[in-house]
């Protein structure tokens, strides 16, 4: 029977991590972000809820024989129920999120919008809620055991992430919901009994028939480039507006496991950032590539020889200085950057791409003709610009990191969550040291208004330079500015005068205003495109020109420091003393997230803070009410203060677990990106890590191998050393190749995971003790239930505090969490159980 009921566990387990992982993929489609961790506190508050419940029912059953219960085990009917419940509340899911009309976008000015976010958020538990009471009801049943039950629940749900991974490559997201749901069905299976046997085993081989026949020719429709079962984006997504133009038509989409990729005909894509008002000639015919409904890139269909407008965009002046040069373009999307360079007169080009169905995307759409990435001379490597930089060791006469975002006002904060390992400092050095001899960077961003965007690329770039260069910023810059965006040329030998010449010639001719040069007078800046006042030149001048440039960042309106690989949120730009003015124009102006992105974390913490501490308090408040009309009150008090045991203890010791697991974890994930790749990546491989390491970690509890004394002294250090590690991994290992990187990640973690999946079945065995003893059957439900709530808050928490202070501070959080968690721990030991 038990090992029954371990398989049944580690299927629920496994479905309900496939489903975290599918979700991180759908709502970075549906929505503007992975919200990673807002999928992992879904999870937890289901688990949370399913505790408070067990708690609250506890009493009517209990896994021991004590002079307080009647050992009745109802166990085995729960998990059943949590399967089927599992499978059907995927399929809820999946039309209802599709159905409410939820659009993270306008929650600032849509009042209906909260509404939907609650309905939305409460939804996406469900399926959660029903792994939460299978898993749950297993641990109560399980006396003497539970540290198996546990440690199947971790090594199930590490299986989880690896099906995620192959059911999003085959079928997309629509494929990957059933999937999980087909393997929740399979959880119910082997557990059935009694009157459920009959009908239920008949269901559950219908259904599984049924969602299998459904997953098949999902995806065999997938790789035929159709679409069986669409996606609701949202209505201010680029491709949500691009299916909007008359007479637009789809012409490619299809799925792989880290994006959805579409390109539309006839949407009216006319975009070439940064081109000089001067040409007056038409823009190419283009198609628009979009990946995960993102707004559209282009596909300009026209040869090289025949671009005229590419010497009137904004990055021509580099080919021009670098004639027949060697050029590196990274992220070119569409391919503009790379058509840019081979119309300039570029001899041989590398275009670094991370995504290959990107590439198969171009050349399904294109024709031989006007494929530019088929064209002579251009080499196609499919890597992340990371990953490239550090791996090939060639020398380029231009390293071209085009601009393929569309323009994102700075107060919307919509992106203001994204982690971006492309625009970092240490992501700008590495572009430095592929330069050649006078070899040139060029670059472009749009322009805010106050300036923040662009001067935090001139920030970064300086950075950049004074770590690697003992040349100065204000000798190896150039910028200048048109309508909507600003160019930035970066010459680490220094600008010869020649050079700055041809420069100047250049932006006058094509009316672009210089922000920043060497030699630059205060009349050459606005001049064009007239402003107010000169306000980009003098930003410029003051971060290049001040000695205490972190003071001026402080001092500035937005935030601009530059990112780093510890905290890589480049279009972060919200302070704290921006509160007042965004609470006046809330709901007033067309400002999603309320002014930013922050927002939206800091509302989600409260709702889930009030849901917990509900969850949290309700079963205590209502059994002690049951408690003061129980015969054998008496005993009981007895017993539980003879233990020298509080519930207060109870509360702090899982609390405190439950807040330090998702502060290594959540870090760990958001850092694990730039050497894996891609978020979906990062999310399967370390939650695979973590979870099936923490299940062997629970497996050894029972064993002499550590001294229990120990377990949190070790915990403690390595959660102090993991940022540590993990910077100097990334520099070691971000040139591996993909598997090794992979394993690297998956076994370096082993040792830090073991320790994470102990305290948890550490402090079980003494509640079973306090079961056993004092007859307190909802303590273990009840301790279930607070690691969760509490796991729901830290992981948005853990966001919170990543965008404010970067990785290493969550770290730290988590390290004195473990650190406060062990010396309740061994107090309680001491204290009671001195024997263990």
């Amino acid at each position: 029977m038990f090992s029954r009921r371990t398989f049944g566990i580690a299927a629920l387990a496994a479905a309900a991590l496939l489903l975290e992982s599918t979700l991180v993929r759908f709502l970075a489609v549906a929505q503007y972000y992975h919200f990673a961790f807002l999928v992992v506190s879904l999870a937890l508050l289901g688990f949370g809820a399913s505790g408070s419940i067990l708690a609250l029912i506890s009493r009517f059953y209990s896994p021991v024989n004590t002079p307080f219960n009647n050992n009745r085990d109802l166990s085995e009917q729960i998990l059943p129920i949590a399967g089927i419940g599992f499978a059907f509340s995927v399929g809820l899911v999946y039309l209802v999120v599709n159905f409410i009309p939820f659009d993270s976008y306008s929650i600032a000015w849509e009042r209906r919008q909260l509404l939907f976010f609650v309905l939305y958020f409460l939804v996406l538990t469900l399926p959660f809620l029903f792994t939460g009471l299978g898993i749950g009801a297993a641990l109560m049943a399980s006396v003497g055991r539970s540290h198996l039950v546990y440690a199947a629940n971790l090594i199930g749900s590490g299986v989880g992430t690896v099906l995620a991974l192959g059911a999003l490559w085959l079928a997309g997201v629509p494929g990957a919901m059933l999937a999980s749901a087909l393997v929740g069905i399979l959880a119910a299976y082997p557990v059935m009994s009694g009157r459920l046997q009959k009908w239920g085993r008949l269901i559950t081989w219908a259904t599984i028939l049924i969602v299998t026949a459904v997953f098949v020719s999902i995806t065999i429709t997938n790789l035929d480039n159709r679409s069986l079962i669409g996606m609701t984006v949202s209505p201010y997504k680029g491709l949500a507006q691009a299916w909007q133009y008359p007479g637009s038509e789809t012409i490619f989409k299809r799925w792989n496991a880290i994006s959805r990729i579409d390109v539309i005909a006839d949407a009216g894509t006319r975009m070439l950032p940064g081109l000089s008002y001067t040409y007056k000639g038409a823009p190419p015919p283009q198609f628009g590539i979009s990946i995960d409904a993102d707004s559209l890139q282009p596909i300009s269909l026209i040869r090289p020889d025949e671009f005229k407008a590419a010497s009137f965009m904004a990055e021509a002046i580099a080919f021009e200085l670098r004639p027949d040069a060697l050029v590196l373009v990274l992220e070119p999307s569409g391919g503009l950057g790379v058509l840019q360079a081979l119309s300039g007169g570029a001899n041989e080009i590398a275009a670094v791409i991370s995504n290959p169905l990107v590439r198969q995307a171009v050349k399904t759409t294109t024709t031989p003709r006007t494929d530019i990435y088929a064209q002579p001379g251009v080499r196609t490597v499919h890597e992340t610009p990371r990953v490239y930089l550090q791996k090939d060791s060639s020398v380029f006469d231009v390293v071209y990191y085009p601009l393929t975002d569309t323009y994102r006002p700075v107060t919307s904060g919509a992106y203001s969550l994204s982690e971006t390992y492309d625009l970092t400092v240490e992501a700008f050095e590495d572009m430095l040291a592929r330069l050649g001899p006078d070899g040139i960077l060029v670059s472009t961003r749009w322009l805010q208004v106050p300036p923040s965007e662009s001067v935090r690329l001139i920030a970064t770039i300086a950075t950049a330079l004074e770590r690697r260069y003992s040349v100065k910023p204000v000798d190896a810059i150039l910028a200048y500015r048109g309508i909507q965006t600003m160019t930035v040329l970066v010459k680490p030998d220094g600008w010869h005068s020649s050079e700055l010449l041809q420069v100047r010639e250049f932006t006058k001719n094509r009316r672009y205003d210089l922000v920043w040069a060497p030699d630059i007078l205060p009349e050459e800046t606005n001049r064009y495109n007239i402003l107010p006042e000169s306000s980009y030149y003098l930003v410029v001048r003051d971060i290049l020109a001040t000695e205490d440039r972190a003071g001026y960042y402080a001092n500035y309106l937005y935030s601009i420091f530059p990112p780093t690989d510890d905290h890589p949120f480049f279009f972060h730009f919200f302070k704290w003393e921006q509160t007042p003015e965004l609470l006046a124009t809330l709901g007033k102006t067309w400002q999603p997230f309320g002014g930013s992105g922050y927002f939206v974390l800091m509302a989600l913490l409260v709702v889930v803070s009030f849901f917990s501490l509900v969850l949290i308090l309700v079963p205590v408040v209502y059994l002690r009410y049951l408690h003061r009309r129980a015969p054998n009150i008496e005993t009981r008090k007895e017993n539980f203060h003879n233990l020298k045991i509080k519930r207060w203890q109870v509360l702090a010791y899982f609390g405190l677990l439950g807040l330090a697991f998702l502060f290594v974890e959540i870090p760990l994930i958001q850092r694990s990106i730039l050497l894996l790749g891609h978020p979906i990546y990062a999310f399967s491989i370390v939650v695979l890590a973590l979870l099936t390491f923490s299940g062997l970690g629970s497996l050894l509890v029972r064993s002499h191998w550590l001294p229990k004394k120990w377990v949190f002294i070790v915990l403690v250090v390595l959660a102090l050393l993991t940022p540590v590690f993990f910077r100097l991994l990334t520099i070691g290992a971000l040139s591996w190749p993909f598997v090794l990187r992979v394993l690297i990640v998956v076994f370096s973690l082993a040792p830090l995971s073991i320790l994470m999946g102990m305290p948890f079945p550490m402090g079980l065995i003494w509640l079973e003790k306090l079961i056993c003893w004092a007859g307190n059957e909802y303590l273990v439900p009840w301790a279930w239930a607070i690691n969760g709530c509490a796991s729901v808050i830290s992981a948005v928490l853990a966001a919170i505090l990543a965008l404010s202070y970067g990785f290493t501070v969550v770290f730290l959080a988590g390290a004195i969490a473990y650190a406060l968690a062990g010396l309740i721990y061994l107090k309680i030991r001491q204290e009671n159980f001195t024997t263990w």
